[in-house]
């Protein structure tokens, strides 16, 4: 596993843009890089431009590693219809994801911690792994010994985010059921993604 270092702020900055909706980010209030150069942005080229695409996919997701994300984008391919529409799919299907969806934690790096540490539950089996691909009915669930954790009651009682509705969470038994595979459209992104720009990226 690929060590994370920069922080979610920073990538925040790096790429210019709230990438999470989060009241807190810097962006905010600085609307430029990090460092000592932050603050002089060329316009991009159609590569940067493309490049910055999938920086904003990938650091959306808890900024996956690109070996992953390229096998990401390799079963997108290999699925039928739109690439884009299936990659976005694909990453929304992913353990981690659904977790944060169904506001069982406040951020995307928090729910791969909560699921690495073990106090989530797929279809009753204990499961570890963030990158898990969840189906289409799949009932995923906190651990009962996990349900009284502070992180998870703050989430749940916060206002801050909408459970869309490709994911039917009941915060009652902290439990959520993946409806289905979502399109673009469907996916409360609070920024623009464009996954072509991605597609176009890896296809160059």
């Amino acid at each position: 596993m690929s060590k994370r270092l920069s922080s979610k702020y920073k990538i925040d900055r790096r790429l210019g843009v709230n990438l999470w909706g989060r009241p807190k980010s810097p962006i905010n209030n600085r609307e430029y890089g990090p460092g000592q150069h932050g603050q002089r942005r060329k316009k991009p080229s159609d590569f940067g431009i493309q490049l910055m695409a999938k920086q904003k996919l990938k650091g959306y997701y808890g900024n996956i590693g690109e070996k992953q994300f390229r096998k990401y984008f390799a079963e997108a391919t290999r699925r039928k219809g739109d690439t884009g529409e299936n990659l976005v799919g694909l990453l929304e299907q992913r353990l981690d994801a659904v977790v944060y969806r169904a506001k069982f934690v406040p951020t995307v790096f928090a729910a791969r911690q909560f699921v690495n540490h073990g106090h989530v539950e797929v279809n009753g089996k204990r499961v570890n792994i963030p990158s898990y691909i969840v189906k289409e009915g799949d009932v995923v669930t906190v651990r009962t010994k996990s349900k009284e954790i502070p992180m998870v009651l703050e989430a749940v009682a916060s206002a801050e985010r909408e459970i869309p509705d490709y994911i039917d969470a009941d915060h009652n038994k902290l439990s959520a059921t993946f409806v289905r595979v979502p399109k673009l459209e469907d996916i409360p992104y609070p920024v623009q993604m464009e996954p072509n720009l991605v597609i176009e990226f890896y296809s160059r």
